[in-house]
């Protein structure tokens, strides 16, 4: 045995073979309580599978949201820090159970706020896989199948916008990543160094995320200039190519025009042909915020309301909304992958000699991201598994759903139905009982009661914005499990609150 110099060191000792060992640590990793034996595994995993199966049974039965205040109590103990000594599983999940159940219901049948994610169960079960065998794919080398796996998604989405062959992207974790490395790529394509003057073109109804990508970007707030919409609520051209020439005019450097293929407000869809064309024209980078509506591509109509997306340069789409997927799930396509490793390709000495090459991409080369897991198999295992006609069958759905919402609410006399439903997202609210800012402001504050008279329900939850100044009301149809049954239901706690609301009002 050799002995250290100093009284916390242990000593290597030597095994019957000859092989050294560490003193006072495991020999095995049965010794080892991070390496659990074959036993304790299964005994962990039906543990867990037990209460997810349970509870994606109580789904269509649970509230859609917790009416009561989350427990200051339950607050302090999930802030805790980790005990110093080992706990015990079945207590644990109890924990996270309680914690977990002052939640939105995201994935319940009558969850018709904001777009929701589904949390698709067989995506749940390739995540399990996904974390247990744990691959690196940043680059090709450290798992090519798996690089190729994920790169095969990008181009099945690349295609299914319409992008040409060649086109690629990457996998990232929300809408708002995928923007900005949108961003970034147009920023660097037409910028380089120099941002001043630089600047970017959106809507009033453009997602936020926009904005905000490109501050993160480098670029000031007034960089971002906001064009007018129609009476659809789509970007106005008009407006749009008269700005784009003051701009220029005025020494400004338009280099990024951005459409929305269906608005997180009402589902509304800018003229994807036109801006396509402007943005041709004036040499602007083209790129589509698909993220809500960008994979109604898989359906006819979708592909029929959505002409102009297969124009872009860019797309952003995110499979935690449209197809199901739990949250986390999402992507930016591009017409010219070269144009992505441009903006971001770096090197260093401790990378060299990873070229894995196969023909795959090196998707840290694609984006801010070196160390990155395993994204495409959540989505990869349910399209395999239940095939494309699937969530095609699912899709369709949801746009009849919408149809039939839309036809019945418009026709209660106290309800205002603006726009008829581009996708799955139905807006209303009350009618105002006359003319002046006064028949409106209390059309307003009616429309916040029935708000919150609809989801005292429990059984269905919606969620409200302004358009115009006016409080709208949203009916968003996209979780998989919302079918015929739950949104009749819903359009009848919708009815039974807008009279509740009248009788109210009434002298």
């Amino acid at each position: 045995m050799v002995e250290m110099d100093h009284p916390g060191d242990t000593a290597l000792l030597a095994e019957p073979g000859g092989d050294p060992v560490v003193a006072g640590l495991p020999h095995h990793r049965n010794n080892h309580p991070l390496e659990p034996d074959r036993a304790a595994m299964a005994e962990m995993g039906q543990a867990v599978l037990r209460r997810a199966i349970a509870f994606a049974e109580s789904l269509p039965d649970r509230p859609t949201a917790t009416g009561d205040e989350t427990p200051p109590e339950l607050i302090r103990a999930m802030l805790a820090p980790p005990p110093e000594g080992p706990g015990e599983l079945e207590k644990l999940l109890d924990r996270l159970d309680q914690a977990s159940s002052h939640a939105y219901e995201t994935g319940s049948p009558g969850f018709f706020a904001y777009v929701p994610g589904g949390g698709l169960f067989t995506s749940a079960v390739a995540d399990l896989y996904n974390s247990v065998t744990n691959r690196y794919i940043g680059h090709v080398f450290a798992a090519p199948a798996m690089v190729a796996l994920e790169q095969g998604m990008v181009r099945w989405l690349a295609g299914l916008c319409g992008l040409p062959v060649g086109s690629g992207g990457l996998l990232l974790t929300g809408g708002s990543m995928a923007t900005l490395c949108a961003v970034i790529a147009a920023r660097h394509a037409a910028l380089g160094e120099d941002l001043a003057g630089g600047t970017i073109y959106v809507s009033a109804e453009t997602h936020h995320s926009v904005a905000k990508a490109a501050r993160l970007a480098g670029l000031a707030a007034a960089a971002v200039r906001i064009v007018s919409c129609d009476a659809s609520l789509g970007l106005d051209t008009d407006a749009l190519a008269g700005m784009i020439a003051a701009d220029r005019a005025a020494g400004k450097r338009p280099f990024l025009l951005v459409g929305t293929a269906g608005t997180t407000n009402t589902g509304a869809i800018d003229p994807l042909p036109e801006l396509a064309a402007i943005a041709r024209r004036d040499g602007l980078w083209f790129h589509i915020d698909g993220a809500y509506g960008g994979m109604f591509r898989l359906t006819r109509r979708g592909q029929a309301r959505l002409r102009g997306m297969e124009l872009a340069d860019s797309i952003t789409l995110d499979q935690h909304k449209t197809m199901f997927l739990p949250f986390g799930a999402s992507a930016l396509v591009v017409r010219e992958p070269h144009r992505l490793a441009a903006a971001y390709q770096a090197d260093a000495a401790y990378l060299a000699g990873m070229d894995g090459g196969q023909g795959l991409p090196d998707f840290s080369d694609l984006g801010p991201e070196l160390t990155r897991g395993m994204r495409g198999l959540r989505m990869w295992l349910p399209l395999h598994l239940h095939g494309v006609g699937a969530f095609r069958d699912a899709l369709d759905e949801k746009l009849d759903l919408a149809q039939f919402a839309y036809r019945q609410l418009r026709d209660d006399p106290a309800l205002d139905l603006p726009w008829q439903p581009p996708l799955s997202i139905v807006a209303f609210r009350m009618r105002p009982a006359g003319p002046g800012l006064e028949a409106v402001w209390r059309a307003n504050q009616a429309s916040e009661e029935l708000l919150q008279r609809i989801n005292a329900s429990g059984r269905v939850r919606l969620s409200g914005t302004s358009i115009g100044g006016r409080v709208t009301l949203r009916l968003c149809i996209v979780v998989h499990r919302a079918h015929a049954d739950r949104v009749a239901e819903a359009i009848a706690i919708i009815r039974a609150a807008v009279r509740s609301v009248e009788a109210m009002l009434s002298p």
